[in-house]
């Protein structure tokens, strides 16, 4: 009489013999089994056991031996929207709601439309008339008093939806071979921008620019840190968009011509769509790497949400948990990265159809 394995037995087996089915597999997973035996027990002890969490006071720290939370229970309005005056940040707190519940909403197919642009457009409006004010009864507050979770949910978001569109444009113009002067022109911002770390970009932008520039004609510190920004993230984005436009075979465009269609319907209909699709997966490697670099905006003096984290740390009356803060906001940064990167994973099996 025949038998048939049973799936969870032969899944059991398949894993036992991925961890243990050669030496160099039985010397890795052994040597992880020590490093978890040996670190496990410190890290609950220290994260949970010991740690303070109520009430959220600084004496609950002095008297606990491990983490203090109570910091971060305590100071995670200031950490999350930074110096931004504290009867108003129901304000920033609207913003981060809006922005993310959006981008939650995007993800989804069938919000894939024309009006997602305009909900966006109009998402970045309302944030920059709710952080700003001045307006409608609202109190106003400049920009350099702004920071935390939104200033770094408005510099990605902008700088990744704009620069992307940016770059595909730039991608296209610079392989033109009918108008060679916006292909020079394209290769030169490209390459002198990709040339220069964003640190000096940044630089340029919020200490050069008002040294050669009448303030009168200059926008705000945090504004001209947003275009730095936008800038960087298009030109590496064409980059990107270019390569998957070689990659294509030259049949594509040869049978879009065949079909008559005109340059721009080809490349929306035909050529963009494939090329984006090849190069998905270094388009979210950029798009990880530009959240990540909205950090580096603290050093031209905006709060963002290190500087906020920072700048937390500083009351006296608290034992500066700098790990715990720092953990916390690592912990942001992991959502909003992984979150995208399995966004991405499923851009990339959409792209590729069911499987046969």
């Amino acid at each position: 009489m025949a038998t048939t394995a049973m799936p969870g037995r032969g899944r059991a087996t398949g894993l036992a013999r991925s961890l243990f089915g050669s030496p160099l597999n039985f010397a890795v997973t052994a040597g992880f089994a020590l490093l978890l035996w040996a670190t496990l027990p410190f890290v609950v002890r220290w994260a949970i056991l010991d740690a303070a969490f109520l009430p959220a006071v600084p004496e609950t720290c002095r008297a606990a031996g491990g983490a203090c939370w109570s910091f971060i229970i305590a100071k995670h309005s200031q950490i999350l929207f930074g110096i931004y005056p504290y009867d108003e940040r129901w304000r920033p707190m609207i913003v981060c709601l809006l922005l993310l519940g959006l981008l939650i909403h995007s993800v989804r197919p069938q919000a894939w439309r024309p009006s997602l642009a305009i909900w966006w457009l109009g998402a970045l409006a309302a944030s920059w008339l709710l952080l700003a004010g001045g307006m409608f009864g609202l109190i106003e507050v400049t920009a350099d008093k702004w920071g935390g979770l939104p200033v770094t949910l408005i510099l990605t978001v902008v700088a990744i939806g704009f620069g992307f569109p940016t770059g595909v444009l730039l991608a296209l113009a610079r392989r033109s071979s009918t108008l060679p002067v916006i292909r020079l022109l394209a290769t030169l911002f490209i390459e002198v921008t990709r040339a220069l770390p964003l640190l000096s970009i940044l630089f340029i932008a919020s200490i050069m620019l008002p040294l050669l520039v009448p303030e009168a004609f200059l926008p705000d510190k945090f504004m001209r840190a947003l275009i730095a920004l936008y800038l960087f993230a298009s030109a590496y984005m064409a980059e990107v968009v270019r390569g998957g436009l070689q990659a294509l075979p030259r049949g594509q465009d040869e049978a879009a011509d065949a079909l008559g269609l005109n340059y721009w319907q080809k490349q929306r209909l035909i050529i963009l769509p494939q090329a984006v699709a090849l190069v998905i997966p270094a388009l979210t490697n950029t798009v990880i790497v530009m959240i990540k670099n909205t950090s580096l905006v603290l050093v031209v003096g905006l709060f963002d949400l290190i500087s906020s984290g920072k700048a937390a740390l500083a009351d006296p009356e608290w034992r500066s948990p700098s790990v715990e803060v720092y953990l916390f906001i690592t912990a942001i940064y992991f959502v909003l990265c992984f979150g995208f990167s399995r966004f991405a994973d499923s851009l990339e099996r959409r792209a590729k159809g069911p499987a046969t």
